[in-house]
């Protein structure tokens, strides 16, 4: 099973996309809003697409699954060429969008009978191929009600279901847990990691910072249509050396983004909104020194905080921006 440090090259591509873009055109003049997505995703792997809203996640994933004609590019999914071969596509894959596709006067069990059967499954296969879905996905109790009594956990877990039915090699999730409250949305990660242990390749969408960290074998950062970070999140927060220092201060900060920047023990210096955002090499050390810079510049601490690099602070770094925004 692949983890966050597996070297997963060695596997074979279920996804390949080469400059792939997507323009659109209103009274306003022409968006890109997909700039040349060049990305290899490898078979029985959660990967995830990070970034904020209007980044073009969902653009991505809406071409990818043949939803969305691209403008330019070629992309090949789960061994079939997006432009000429969409059905066989379509064929091979799940797709779970953000709204979900559930009518809520219909049952769960109804509802995965019928999308069997749309997937050309006969009507006997259909109903056991459902009775089983309920079951892995925890919704044999509430199977046979109408889907609008569900809570968004279980509403969530079946429009997974319905993107299952057909037993699909790839599997797209489009923000998943978003409204999703804490324990719902650790539950469907559960499922996901559960599809990947069970073979299937997961290519999920999301702007949680946690989630792309604790799901993902590796992850895209995107921002305004273009790529600006890929690897395993352990690897992108790597290249961040040193820890995070945060400070706030009484006044204007750049007078102590001035004493401070200089300094040997900074390696990187900037301000974010009111404060001051330092890269150092180690944190407990360079605290110390910091707080007597400002005590011997007469700045009031307001205050200091110290971690470790996060997604947030890769994404930062490509963007100069944080992404929590």
């Amino acid at each position: 099973m692949p983890g966050h440090d597996d070297p997963i090259g060695e596997r074979n591509a279920i996804i390949e996309t080469r400059d792939l873009r997507r323009t659109f055109t209103s009274r306003q003049g022409t968006v890109d809003a997909v700039a040349g997505v060049d990305l290899r995703v490898e078979d029985g792997e959660i990967f995830g697409f990070l970034g904020p809203n209007g980044a073009g996640k969902t653009t991505t994933l809406r071409m990818l699954s043949t939803l969305l004609p691209p403008t330019g590019g070629d992309a090949t999914v789960a061994g079939c060429d997006l432009r000429r071969e969409p059905r066989q596509v379509r064929e091979r894959i799940g797709y779970v969008g953000q709204r979900g596709s559930t009518d809520p006067a219909i049952s769960g069990r109804a509802e995965l009978v019928f999308q069997g059967r749309l997937y050309g499954l006969d009507a006997n296969t259909a109903k056991k191929r459902a009775a089983e879905l309920l079951a892995i996905l925890d919704l044999e109790a509430c199977a046979d009600r109408p889907s609008g009594t569900y809570s968004g956990g279980q509403r969530r877990r079946l429009d997974i279901g319905l993107g299952l039915i057909h037993r699909p090699t790839l599997l797209f999730l489009d923000e998943p847990t978003t409204g999703l409250d804490p324990q719902s949305r650790a539950r469907l990660w559960d499922e996901v990691r559960r599809l990947r242990t069970g073979g299937m390749t997961v290519f999920l969408t999301t702007h949680y910072l946690e989630e792309a960290d604790a799901l993902c074998d590796r992850l895209a950062i995107i921002d305004h249509g273009r790529i600006v970070a890929e690897g395993t999140p352990d690897a992108l927060k790597r290249q961040i050396a040193g820890d995070v220092v945060t400070l706030s201060v009484a006044g204007d900060p750049r007078t102590g983004l001035e004493l401070i920047a200089g300094q040997p023990f900074v390696r990187e210096a900037g301000q974010e909104g009111d404060s001051i955002r330092l890269y150092v090499d180690r944190g407990e050390e360079a605290i110390p020194a910091m707080l007597r810079l400002l005590d011997a510049g007469g700045i009031e601490l307001r205050a200091i905080s110290l971690t470790r690099p996060s997604l947030d602070d890769v994404f930062l770094r490509q963007t100069g921006r944080s992404l929590r925004d």
